[in-house]
């Protein structure tokens, strides 16, 4: 068990997705444009725990909705965390991804989604979870923009900058 009582395998997860610019080495194939950002590059779809520390990760071209990439992304997350039984989301993940992680994962995707009468930034439960982790991410240089030309060593550089966001946590609660 970990120092905070927890149970070190997951029961709970964030969804959420970032569009990032592409350099010019991302290949035409893996590039497209997201209209809601204006951003013509990528996006990093992740799934994080309650801690905000990474349980799986997707980069797929900007233009890529949500809803779609979701699919495949809670697949490997249940894959390598079965026990994960609720994950959070924002209005991007609605329709019928809700009914696909009920119906055949078993898991219940809640949507937490801005109330209408409010304006500018709120915090909203369990979605900041993600969003911090987003910004712990983009701490590292490497990942302000795409520079990779495959989607799967864009991931894995996603994944070191992860370990060394966790390894520098470590070392700072061992003093």
């Amino acid at each position: 068990m970990p120092a905070a009582g927890r149970d070190p395998e997951p029961t709970a997860g964030v969804i959420d997705a970032q569009p990032v610019k592409g350099a010019a080495s991302v290949p035409a194939a893996t590039r497209g444009f997201d209209g809601g950002k204006k951003v013509n590059g990528r996006k990093r779809h992740i799934v994080v725990d309650t801690l905000g520390l990474l349980l799986a990760v997707m980069v797929t071209a900007a233009s890529v909705t949500d809803r779609d990439a979701g699919q495949t992304l809670l697949v490997r997350l249940c894959e390598r965390h079965w026990r994960v039984t609720r994950v959070w989301a924002d209005g991007g993940y609605t329709g019928r991804l809700v009914g696909f992680a009920r119906g055949v994962l078993r898991v219940a995707l809640t949507v937490v989604k801005r109330s209408d009468d409010t304006s500018g930034f709120t915090v909203l439960p369990k979605r900041w979870l993600v969003e911090r982790t987003f910004a712990w991410l983009m701490h590292s240089r490497r990942l302000a923009h795409d520079y990779e030309t495959r989607t799967d060593t864009s991931e894995a550089v996603i994944r070191w900058s992860m370990r060394m966001v966790t390894s520098r946590r470590l070392v700072g609660r061992a003093r």
